[in-house]
């Protein structure tokens, strides 16, 4: 019993002092992993890095819709007036002339 014992202790010594080699047959896995996530850290702080930059030079994000020219909101306005009766409706078409916009046509002039 001793002498089995002996021997699994020597095979088990003779694998610590090989090194990972003998343990792993290919050396231990965790450095390549190590690796990606410090490729997907430094990826991630680059877009961090990009998306803070361009936001404070003033460039919108990308996903952000382009704001309403004021026009849209002018005519919006004109629109809630003459429907509230606020105004008559020579004025409405006078201040739509203003505003180049002709009621009831979209932007491409087509309905």
């Amino acid at each position: 019993m001793a002498t089995a014992l002996t021997a699994a202790g020597l095979a088990a010594e003779t694998a610590l002092a090989a090194g990972p080699a003998a343990r792993f047959h290919h050396g231990p896995p965790f450095p390549p992993m190590i690796g990606a996530a410090m490729l997907l850290v430094l990826l991630l702080l680059g877009l961090l890095a990009y998306l803070w930059f361009s936001r404070a030079s003033g460039r919108r994000p990308p996903w952000a819709a382009a704001p309403e020219p004021p026009e849209y909101a002018a005519r919006k306005v004109l629109a809630e007036r003459f429907a509230r009766g606020d105004i008559t409706v020579d004025e409405f078409l006078e201040r739509a002339s203003v505003l180049n916009w002709t009621p009831g046509e979209r932007e491409g002039g087509r309905k």
